[in-house]
Order: C-alpha cells, then structure tokens, then sequence
C-alpha cells in the first residue's frame, strides 16, 4: 500500500496542484482546508505518513496546527510550505518539529525530493526505535508485521499467554519467526524489560548442554576453570526461550523437566540447588508428539511445555503480510548497511508474491538482505534476486548480464513468470546477435552519433530495458542516459524500466 500525504491548504488550486504533483509519484493523498482540519485528520486517520503544512492560513495557523500534530504523534514528519521565506519563520517552524521547508511555489522535483527523505528519515528512527525495544525486551504485538488474517488467531492467543506466566510451546516451519512472536509475548507481558534469554538446544555440543542450561562451579570438570551461571540463572526474573528443544538428549529432558517442577537448578559440581524464576517459552519445528510415540522425547516434559500451544503459520500461507515484511526488511538494512534504497519495483513484488518462500520468513529477510547490498539503483529490481529457489541461471552471450528464468514446475505448467523472462532472454540474444556498424554503405566511418545512438538502443534491447543496467553497462551515470534518449527520439524503449 503506498504513503498516504495530507495536504493542508487554505487555498484551493494550491491543494490541487500539491496533491496532483504528489499522486504522480505514486503516493495516496488527504486534503484539509485549514489548520484545526488537519489535526482533527491526524487524530482520525492513522494511515498518515507526512503532512505537508501551509504556515499562514486563516485561523488555527500553521504554527500552531504544527504544534497541535506535534503533541499527538510526535514521530510523524511535517514539511512546511509559506510564501514568505523569512529566516525567522524557518527557524520557528524547526523549532516547533518541522522535517523540512520550503518555499511556494516549489518545483514537483523540490517537493517529492522533501517527501523522500522525510520517509526515509522517519524509516529510519522507526528502525533505531525497534532495535532499542528489542534490546530493552519491550518488543510488543504492535512491531510485528501481522496483518493477514492467518495471524489474527496467533496475536490472539499471544496477548493471553502474556497475561499470565503458562508455559508456552510455538510450533510451525524453519524460519517463520518463532523467537519474535516469543519476544513479542514477554514485552507484552510483566516481565517486560527484564531478560530474555534465547537457548538453541540443537546447536549445543551433547556433552555442554547440562553445564550451558544449568551453570557449573570452578574445577568441576576438566575446562571449568571459572564459575559459570547457566542459562536459567541468566534468565531469572525473565524469560527462557527453548529453541528447538525438541532436540535435547533424554537425560537432558528428565532434568529440564526437575526444574520446571521444583524451580530450582543444580549446577555441575554445586553442592546446592539455586532457586530461579523463569517464565520457559519453547519453539519446535518438529511434531512432538510423533516424537513421544517414538520415544524420542520424555511425555511428561512434553506435557510441560504444551500447556499452551501456538502455531506460527508459514509465509506461503500469509502472503498479505510479504509487501510489509519487504518494507521493514529493506528500511533494517538501509540503516544496519547505510544504503539509500527507496523500496521494489512492481515487477520484483509480483516476483516475490509468485515465489513459495520454503524457508519463511528468514529465507525472505536474507534475500532481501543480499538484494540491498546487489542494488544499484533506487529500487529493487528482479536481478537483484538471484538465489531465489527454482531460478535457473542462463547466460545470454559471452560478456553478458546474467539473465534468470524460472524453471517450470512440470512440462505442463508454464505461468506468466516463465512467458516474461523467456522474453527477456530473446531480447538479450536478438541484441547480441545483431552488431553495431561503424561503417556506412560506402565503406566510410559512420558520425559518432550515429553510432553512439545505435549502441544505447543495442543495450536497451540486451538488458531488456533495465536502465540502471544499461547506464552501468555504458559507463555514464542515469540522468545522462535519459537526457541522451531525449535526444536520439528512444524514449519509448524506456517503457519497460519499473
């Protein structure tokens, strides 16, 4: 779903004219005539992401319109517009939480450039925000990206586990976010703040989970040349999250379950028990109870940790929720990686919409991961994606961009993601087949730019109108292409850039 701008206005043409200029780009639009009309819109409609404020209007002015949207949602970016630029009324409105100014009238270009990095400013202290939570253990429902309806059940039952201290079993696949909608039961709980400690119990060495899990003291065994506290300890006052403990050897599994019933841990070589309060979360990806059957895992710990069940749904099965997932991914790393990418083409979220994603939601945050780091335009475009499961790498020519085509389930399925890149890959291979002349009919040299025409629309066609590729492939920056296009008469094989 695209940003939604409110534009407050008291004149009317200027409404229209702002609200043209912005729909253009893509974004949704909100109008009010007058300052007390766009406070009582921020108040009503939370689906805004920038406002666009006219300082001098009658009534409740802009200033103080700006205060007002201030006070209620102090992380939503304004950007002033006034027909006086005086260097009193810019400093007022930077006082009073301005984003950024300008003055009317703004050029289209000055005004989606204003939009732009407001977003990405505010994108990025959401971002810086989220990671203090989750650090500070105060991650809640609300920073999660649950908006399918295949989630409302798992938020549902979330929210009660957190009001009590039951013991919680998060069943589901690799990778669809076990240990986050974990963290989001603890920060919505009252042992929000305090530790959460996170345990893999198939990553552990066989002959450490006892001493890991449970602590040990100076000289117990070989190795143990200081105190250790052990995980429970570590946890005290918090939460213990079990990862895959359905991987915990049995002798394991008899004293896990000692500590759930009596609340106290032995560590190796301690000659008393240590009392501990610990809230255990526990997450699988295997069927316990077929394990049980197979006695593979202890019955009664089983029992323990189900008292009550949550299921994460896979990705495949919650793909309203991948345009958001994108978004969040993208904005994380932009400020982890310090990148400047604007968001996915149409082309790239059609893709990744017909993609089963196996390996959830971690398989798409990798992707995603590597796609911001291979980006060399403003979005990310289909062959920033590359590992993607099922796409078959083909090269066109020698020298050439490696071009992707999806490998059809059967002989008898091809979709339209097929249909496409097999036209990509003919395009490519009419391209390379077909040479740029340097001489005319009469054996002489042919004007430079005659030949450098030839040559722009040769790439065009190879990188099947990927303009980011075209101008890194030619040597010159976007702008200069574009300008180039203008002048030879190729603007219409720009058509395909997304």
């Amino acid at each position: 779903m695209g940003k939604t701008i409110l534009i407050v206005d008291d004149d009317p043409a200027q409404r229209r004219l702002l609200q043209a200029a912005v729909e253009r780009n893509g974004f949704l639009t909100r109008a009010a005539e007058n300052g007390a009309q766009a406070v009582e819109a921020v108040d009503k409609h939370a689906d805004i992401d920038i406002v666009l404020l006219d300082l001098v209007m009658p009534g409740m002015t802009g200033q103080e319109a700006l205060k007002e949207i201030r006070m209620r949602r102090g992380d939503l970016p304004c950007i002033v517009l006034t027909a006086s630029g005086g260097i009193d009324t810019v400093v007022q409105a930077m006082q009073a939480g301005a984003s950024d100014f300008f003055v009317k009238p703004a050029s289209p270009e000055r005004i989606m450039v204003s939009i732009r990095n407001a977003l990405e400013m505010s994108n990025l202290k959401t971002e810086v925000v989220r990671m203090k939570k989750r650090v500070a253990g105060h991650l809640s429902f609300d920073d999660m990206v649950a908006n399918a309806p295949v989630m409302a059940p798992v938020v549902r039952m979330g929210k009660r586990a957190a009001a009590s201290n039951i013991p919680v079993l998060i069943t589901g696949e690799s990778g669809v976010g076990k240990e986050l909608l974990a963290r989001a039961i603890q920060g919505a709980s009252e042992r929000a703040g305090r530790p959460f400690v996170t345990v893999n119990c198939g990553a552990i060495p066989e002959n450490l989970v006892e001493s890991i899990l449970f602590g040990h003291v100076k000289g117990s065994f070989t190795g143990a040349t200081d105190n250790h506290a052990g995980k429970f300890v570590e946890a005290h006052g918090g939460t213990l999250f079990l990862d895959e403990v359905g991987e915990l050897p049995l002798d394991m599994q008899v004293k896990l379950l000692r500590v759930l019933q009596e609340g106290e841990v032995d560590p190796v070589g301690g000659k008393r028990p240590v009392k501990v309060d610990v809230r255990i979360i526990s997450a699988t990806n295997k069927d316990l109870a077929k394990l049980v059957a197979d006695n593979a895992f202890r019955e009664d710990l089983y029992y323990r940790l189900n008292v009550f069940p949550i299921e994460a749904p896979p990705l495949r099965d919650r793909k309203e929720d991948l345009p958001s997932l994108v978004q969040r991914f993208v904005a994380r790393f932009n400020a982890e990686e310090g990148r400047n990418v604007r968001g996915v083409s149409a082309a790239t979220m059609q893709m990744l919409m017909g993609f089963d994603w196996p390996g959830n939601v971690r398989q798409l945050e990798n992707s995603v991961f590597r796609a911001v780091i291979l980006c060399e335009g403003d979005t990310l475009e289909p062959e920033d994606f590359p590992q993607i499961s099922g796409l078959k790498p083909l090269m066109a020519a020698n020298d050439t961009l490696p071009i992707e085509v999806p490998a059809p389930a059967n002989d008898h399925h091809v979709t339209a993601a097929h249909v496409a890149f097999a036209s990509v890959v003919e395009a490519a291979e009419d391209a390379a087949a077909r040479p740029v002349a340097v001489f005319d009919g009469e054996g002489h040299l042919r004007q430079l730019e005659q030949i450098e025409r030839d040559l722009i629309e040769l790439a065009i066609d190879h990188y099947a109108g990927h303009m980011s590729e075209v101008a890194r492939r030619l040597g010159i920056g976007r702008s200069t292409l574009y300008r180039k296009l203008r002048e030879y008469g190729l603007e219409e094989k720009a058509v395909g850039e997304n």
